[in-house]
């Protein structure tokens, strides 16, 4: 008896977190649904609600119902590209154990939107499904070259090392892009906005074609949340746990390459969506990934949705590229981790 009542303010504690945690999680996917609201009524011309009803039940008559319409699926792609980006960071924050892994940081992105581009000037590719074949292939790449770059000296793959390894290397990606598009105007004036992040161009085609890839990646990625977990107290002691590393972390990589990948096919290289949202939700919820990852993903949709809303906003009658917005906004927020990490790292 003493055994249980002991036992009993843990189960309390334990049962109370996790209704926290459904609540917030809750009011997360409330505030998703009130800024796809606020995206489908607001930007460079704004649309009434019964303009808004009629696009949502398929009845395009006038201008605004037609403006209306158009930004469903790039509401829609907004949540999607965000939360594949989140997913793909907080998983290679995990199978790296490094607080300063994102998809553009680590160079994912800048590998995968060279390829597209390589592939679009020298193969003739044309397609989504072709320009996501290309990114993959790209962002593969660029994962394998930067971890092998950042594992060379004693001290192996440190957050540091990965980090300027991974700079570095976009910068080169970057490079690499506009040494392509500059001889060829009409592809570099097709790519401009694509380049810096934007989700203009979506469409239902686009949707249809991404989103089962980013639905997959997300599945893989959820499967491996209790592996990951074992990952974060250290290799031995999750071999002791009876867990296949290896084969675990290259999984969970894999799917966050695509995931980062598909998301960059579809909207560019949208950055920092990866490191900021995962540091904000282990605030909020601590570090188990099998809460993380659910809230990385509806926060990775907010936190795009409102980016999108914004660069919508300020600029009008222009529109600035959600990809600017982010990078405002994740720049500061890198400074400060690398700040607060720096002595850990050195």
């Amino acid at each position: 008896m003493a055994l249980r009542g002991a036992e009993l303010p843990g189960l309390a504690a334990m049962r109370h977190s996790a209704a926290r945690r459904s609540l917030l999680f809750c009011s997360l996917l409330i505030l998703i649904l009130l800024l796809a609201t606020i995206s489908l009524l607001f930007g460079v011309k704004s649309v009434g609600a019964p303009d808004v009803f009629h696009a949502l039940s398929g009845h395009v008559q006038t201008v605004a119902e037609a403006a209306a319409a158009k930004r469903i699926p790039r509401a829609l792609l907004a949540m999607l590209v965000g939360a594949a980006l989140a997913l793909s960071g907080a998983t290679l924050q995990a199978v790296t154990r490094n607080p300063l892994a994102d998809p553009g940081i680590l160079g994912v992105t800048g590998g995968a939107a060279a390829a597209v581009i390589i592939g679009i000037a020298f193969f003739g590719i044309s397609t989504q499904f072709g320009y996501m074949g290309a990114a993959t292939i790209g962002g593969l790449g660029a994962a394998a070259f930067v971890y092998g770059v950042g594992s060379i000296g004693r001290d192996g793959p440190t957050p540091l090392k990965l980090a300027l390894a991974g700079a570095a290397s976009s910068a080169a990606f970057v490079s690499l892009a506009s040494a392509v598009l500059l001889p060829r105007v009409d592809l570099m004036q097709r790519f401009e906005f694509w380049r810096v992040g934007g989700l203009g161009g979506a469409n239902w085609a686009s949707l249809a074609t991404v989103g089962p890839v980013i639905a997959a990646g997300a599945l893989v990625v959820a499967l491996m949340a209790r592996p990951m977990n074992s990952l974060a107290l250290g290799d031995e002691l999750a071999v002791g746990l009876g867990e296949h590393v290896n084969r675990n972390r290259l999984a969970a990589a894999a799917a966050a390459v695509v995931l980062a990948a598909a998301a960059t096919a579809v909207a560019g290289p949208i950055g920092f969506v990866g490191l900021v949202v995962p540091h904000l939700c282990r605030l909020l919820i601590g570090p188990d990934h099998r809460w993380l990852l659910p809230f990385s993903a509806a926060f990775g949709a907010v936190l795009l949705l409102a980016s999108d809303i914004v660069g919508r906003i300020i600029a009008r009658p222009q529109e600035i590229e959600v990809g600017i917005i982010t990078a405002m906004l994740g720049a500061p927020f890198f400074i400060w981790i690398v700040r607060r990490h720096k002595v850990r790292a050195l």
